[in-house]
C-alpha cells in the first residue's frame, strides 16, 4: 500500500513538473525591447519632490492639496503659487507668519521652518505646482532657491 502512495505521489509530481513545462514551452522567451523615454530634470525633479511633500507638508495642505479650510491654505489651484512665486520659494524655504491671501481668503497662521535643503525647496515646489490642477512652465532651481534670502 506504501509503494502505491509513493507511485502515485511521484506520478502526480512527474505530472506537475512536466505540465508546467509545457505551460513554460508555449510561451515564447525572446529578448525583450523596451524603450524608455528618459525622466527631464523637472519630472525627476518632481518625483523628488513627491516624497519630500509626503514627508513635511502633507499633514497640513493634505493628499490632494486642497489645505484645511480657515486654517491651511490650499496648494491645489493656488493663485499664490502662480502670482507671488518668489514669497512661495520664501514660504518653504524660511517658513511663513502672519497674514497672507489664497484664492480670496484670509490665512493668518503659521508655517514652521522645515529646515529643507535648497534642493528639496525647489524639489517640493516642482512637485506642488505641477500636481492637482497646477501647471508650471518654469521650472524651479536651486539657483533660484539659493538666490532667495531671508
Amino acid at each position: 500500500m506504501k509503494k502505491l502512495f509513493y507511485l502515485a505521489l511521484i506520478s502526480l509530481l512527474f505530472m506537475a513538473c512536466n505540465d508546467s513545462t509545457k505551460i513554460k514551452n508555449k510561451v515564447k522567451l525572446g529578448p525583450i525591447s523596451v524603450t524608455e523615454t528618459p525622466l527631464s530634470e523637472l519630472e525627476k525633479s518632481i518625483e523628488r519632490g513627491a516624497v519630500v511633500y509626503e514627508d513635511f507638508c502633507m499633514q497640513c495642505h493634505m493628499t490632494n492639496g486642497k489645505g484645511v479650510p480657515g486654517n491651511f491654505p490650499p496648494l491645489a489651484g493656488s493663485n499664490w503659487l502662480t502670482e507671488k512665486r518668489k514669497e512661495s520659494i520664501h514660504s518653504v524655504k524660511y517658513g511663513q507668519r502672519g497674514e497672507i491671501q489664497v484664492n480670496g481668503v484670509t490665512y493668518d497662521g503659521i508655517m514652521t521652518p522645515m529646515g529643507l535643503s535648497d534642493a528639496e525647496v525647489a524639489d517640493v515646489l516642482n512637485y506642488v505646482m505641477n500636481s492637482w490642477d497646477n501647471k508650471q512652465a518654469k521650472m524651479v532651481t536651486v539657483e533660484e532657491v539659493t538666490a532667495v534670502e531671508k
